[in-house]
């Protein structure tokens, strides 16, 4: 089974499964972040390097890391994934995408020096790369109802899989953390769903990784 006709890996796409208004929300949410504390881990939302890193290890168990690739980062803030890359050795061509422009400025500003790492928060412009790996980015909901925020979630699950001609990787919150943990203003999304959805519409070559020790899982989608 590969990614199914109604979701053409190998096509250029652009993202139309959100209203702008909620992209904006979420861009300025981001951009908050980035503002109180840089371009750091807790400048993107997250709690520490090592939480980071341990995420950045988990999507690219996807990736063949023993020869060169093309990544597209969905979702990069200020482009932690690729100093990740280049921490690890990685021969990568790399594209960071966000849709918070102050991300982006950030990321040029911190990789200016390379030539194989782009940064860009035009979807439009957006082109199919080896791989499409999203980290973090389906967990804010800046206050939408839970339906709506469904909706922008699967949709970006298809807006990936357009995006990545070898397979696709992302994470979400778990839907098993602790309740009494949860924020009002964060999505648990249920894995057993999500791996299902993935199998039925992508591919057969579906992993779930929900061992790493953090509240959220991760999906790999391999064509």
């Amino acid at each position: 089974m590969t990614a199914l006709a109604s979701v053409p890996p190998h096509t250029r796409a652009t993202h139309q499964t959100a209203p702008n208004a909620l992209l904006a929300a979420v861009a300025d949410y981001y951009s908050a972040k980035l503002a109180a504390a840089g371009p750091t881990p807790r400048g993107v939302d997250w709690n520490s390097p090592d939480a980071q890193r341990l995420r950045f290890a988990q999507l690219l168990k996807l990736v063949d890391l023993s020869r060169s690739f093309s990544l597209l980062d969905y979702g990069c803030g200020y482009g932690a994934l690729g100093d990740f890359l280049t921490d690890i050795g990685a021969t990568c061509m790399y594209l960071g995408y966000d849709v918070a422009p102050a991300m982006i400025d950030a990321a040029r500003r911190l990789h200016r020096d390379r030539d194989d790492r782009t940064f860009t928060h035009d979807a439009a412009g957006l082109r199919p790369m080896d791989y499409a790996i999203a980290s973090g980015v389906l967990n804010v909901t800046c206050g939408v109802d839970p339906a709506r925020w469904e909706k922008h979630f699967f949709g970006t699950l298809d807006h990936l899989a357009r995006l990545a001609t070898r397979g696709f990787a992302f994470n979400a919150l778990t839907s098993y953390g602790d309740p009494r943990m949860r924020r009002p203003d964060l999505y648990y999304a249920d894995p057993c769903q999500l791996f299902d959805h993935c199998v039925r519409r992508y591919s057969r070559h579906v992993a779930l990784l929900h061992d790493y020790g953090l509240y959220d899982f991760t999906i790999l989608v391999k064509w």
